[in-house]
């Protein structure tokens, strides 16, 4: 690159405001890669509690569901499921972490009351009622590791991209632009070493010349034949 720059003081000081620009560019993304990776951590710390809670409450839907199904039958514990009239409702919003765009879901309409869930509350157990529990429990921390999952993954490519950005400066556009620099002042310290040497050897022939033409005025009036009384 830093041939194909032609050598002049025009060019010298575009390539540092470049480099200026450049450099800040590359301090900005480095400070937003660094914030990037200390909110991805976080979201990172809450993504493996979420998922424990995850794993945990599917081991007591699990259990509740198997002896509500021993207790009550599997024909009672389907009417009970079916007899479900406001299913949950979900929302999607979204909210903004250091530039990066991703999803806030809210849900409503998922944990309900006893007299909301549709069934008869005569008419079944508490095990019908602990296994509607844990699994309202666990729909909601699914919903929660939704958005979590989500927001880590877009988290995760944005540092990506960044990180790319950074390595691209650091790497690529500013040693480019750092040998054209040197490239540019090299050959403008020789132009002006050339034309400074240049103008002393004019200088020089100059004082030559008149040095000359001096010594040509003495010797053409030392032989002039001087005046006598007779002329």
């Amino acid at each position: 690159m830093a041939k194909d720059v032609k050598p002049t003081r025009k060019n010298l000081m575009a390539i540092e405001d470049r480099i200026e620009l450049s450099e800040r560019g590359h301090d900005t993304l480095e400070k937003k890669r660094d914030g990037l990776i200390m909110e991805f951590m976080d979201i990172l710390d809450q993504a493996q509690e979420v998922r424990e809670n995850v794993d945990d409450q599917y081991q007591r839907a699990q259990q509740a569901i198997n002896m509500a199904r021993a207790m009550e039958g599997d024909v009672a514990v389907r009417g009970a499921a079916s007899a479900l009239k406001e299913h949950p409702e979900i929302t999607s919003e979204s909210k903004n972490i250091m530039g990066v765009v991703v999803p806030q879901i809210e849900s409503s309409k998922v944990k309900k009351s006893l007299d909301e869930r549709g069934y008869g509350v005569l008419g079944t157990s508490a095990r019908i009622d602990e296994a509607a529990e844990a699994y309202e429990d666990l729909l909601e921390t699914i919903i929660l590791a939704a958005e979590v999952e989500t927001a880590m993954k877009k988290m995760l490519e944005e540092i990506e991209k960044t990180k790319r950005r950074v390595n691209a400066l650091e790497f690529k556009l500013l040693p480019d632009l750092y040998s054209s620099q040197e490239y540019i002042e090299q050959k403008l310290e020789e132009q002006e070493r050339e034309e400074i040497f240049r103008m002393k050897k004019i200088k020089a022939k100059k004082e030559e010349e008149e040095d000359a033409d001096h010594r040509t005025t003495e010797d053409a009036t030392e032989t002039e034949e001087p005046l006598t009384a007779d002329d």
